[in-house]
């Protein structure tokens, strides 16, 4: 019996899309299912850009060097190679489809600096819109290639496995769908938390079904707090204020109006700043000064302040970190192949290594589409599966509770300590239980990952990353070439 398509892609945002554009350009039957309607998926909210070595002071080499240096010694070499090398021409792919990034008058794309980066190697599309215009041009594109087939509105319960490959996927209709290759795209698990800069259905979900279909996980102690979350604006709570706009210029403030903090220092640090201020001084936010960055640089930014009833041209904006993005996922290869045959992971839900401790601005972007397209040729290779639907692989991962997500911004915050994290790994919802675990484990403050006993970096964990195999409860730090 034939599959029902070549290639099987969950989920809708930038890596799903470009993954199944990819393959439908090698002739493939793509069907890609997405729980929201197209262009409406946490990409769309991205107010990032896309990392890539562009200009002509700039260089592949100076992208890795600092990749490297943001990744606090963590970053997988092999990983942060090749997206520093094949960035550029994903670049010019999206140009190729379509996707219309800011240019000056003379018609040259314009490159925006953003922290950890030594050069202006950032694009835009729209400023601070980067999200929406690239999913509305791709989501225009995937609609209009017969060979894809899109299932809106449905989820995947689980996954189809049959003896030990990945098959397909059942979805919460009833379906089961055959593939010779399952590609994960479905996001990351910053909405675990329960503030956090992401839409509610970005928890994990993905690493969930990953793991019980035997894949292992990876890094899931290094989590990224953006510095610059709106706090205290009605209806804008956790609004993101992007990294772009210190990069144009704006600083931050104590109330006193003196700067503590070097802007454009990599997340990390600028938001262990703000957090350690906050929490010395018992203040609920720090001041964001905009008012001498143009507005229409960043309009969608100043129109959803403005709309809470704070005008950024003449005030200072109220802001604290927030959860924004897991370094850590499902643990794949260059590839982007999971140790599941026939499972493959893209963009946030997938751990490359490419991050390390702590995510270089923008690269997050330029990784859905640099290892989206590897995924979708490598997932082509795979011969047909065998006869039979296979078996799903566990139950519907559940959403996690308002208690579990607010557990996990208490116990598992911007500074963790062993008791708050024993405690965390008695929740009842297993990827807090997995998060608690690998933090525990990790006796250091790297990145991301930052433990109160254990304030300082640990040498000989350079290079050590935390793998969780699928039948285990406890990570191993193991190397990974």
């Amino acid at each position: 019996m034939a599959p029902d398509a070549d290639l099987l892609v969950v989920g809708a945002g930038a890596a799903g899309l470009f993954t199944a554009l990819t393959a439908a350009a090698e002739g493939a039957r793509v069907t890609l299912v997405s729980a929201l309607p197209l262009a409406q998926t946490a990409s769309y909210w991205a107010q990032g850009g896309l990392a890539a070595a562009l200009a002509v002071e700039d260089s592949a080499a100076q992208h890795l060097e600092d990749t490297l240096a943001a990744g606090r010694g963590l970053v997988r070499r092999s990983a942060a190679e090749t997206l520093c090398a094949e960035a550029p021409a994903r670049f010019n792919d999206l140009v190729g489809l379509g996707v219309r990034f800011d240019a000056d008058r003379h018609g040259h794309v314009e490159l925006g600096l953003e922290g950890g980066h030594t050069v202006r190697r950032v694009v835009h599309a729209g400023g601070s819109a980067t999200g929406r215009r690239i999913l509305r041009t791709l989501s225009a594109r995937v609609v209009a290639d017969p060979r894809i087939a899109v299932r809106e509105g449905r989820r995947v319960d689980a996954l189809l496995v049959h003896d030990g490959r990945v098959t397909g996927a059942h979805l919460d209709d009833g379906t089961q769908l055959r593939a010779r290759a399952v590609v994960l795209s479905s996001g990351g698990g910053a909405a675990l938390w329960s503030r956090t800069t992401n839409p509610p259905g970005s928890w994990g979900s993905g690493l969930l079904l990953a793991r019980a279909a035997g894949a292992a996980l990876a890094d899931l102690e290094f989590v990224q707090f953006h510095p610059t979350a709106v706090t205290g604006v009605p209806g804008r709570e956790g609004f993101l204020i992007s990294e772009a706009v210190r990069g144009e210029g704006a600083t931050l403030h104590d109330p006193e109006g003196e700067r503590f903090v070097d802007e454009l220092a990599p997340r990390d640090a600028v938001a262990r700043a703000i957090f350690k201020l906050m929490r010395e001084r018992g203040l609920a936010s720090v001041g964001l000064d905009m008012r001498a960055i143009d507005p229409a640089k960043f309009p969608n930014i100043v129109s959803a302040l403005r709309s809470g009833g704070l005008d950024p041209a003449t005030e200072l904006v109220p802001v604290a970190p927030a959860s924004h993005y897991v370094m850590g996922g499902v643990a794949t290869d260059l590839d982007a192949r999971t140790g599941v045959p026939g499972l493959y992971a893209v963009g946030e839900v997938a751990c490359t290594g490419l991050h390390g401790a702590n995510r270089l601005a923008s690269n997050s972007l330029s990784e859905c589409f640099v290892f989206g397209r590897r995924a979708a040729l490598a997932g082509l290779d795979e011969t047909e599966p065998p006869a039979g639907a296979g078996a799903p692989a566990g139950a519907a991962p559940e959403a996690p509770s308002a208690a579990t997500r607010e557990a996990m911004w208490r116990l598992a915050g911007l500074e963790r300590t062993a008791e708050d994290l024993r405690e965390l790994e008695r929740d009842p919802h297993p990827l807090a239980r997995l998060v608690a675990a690998s933090a525990l484990h990790r006796e250091e403050t790297r990145g991301g990952h930052a433990r109160a006993e254990y304030p300082s970096s640990d040498g000989r964990l350079d290079g050590r990353h935390s793998l969780m195999n699928a039948q285990v409860f406890q990570p191993e730090l193991v190397s990974w070439s």
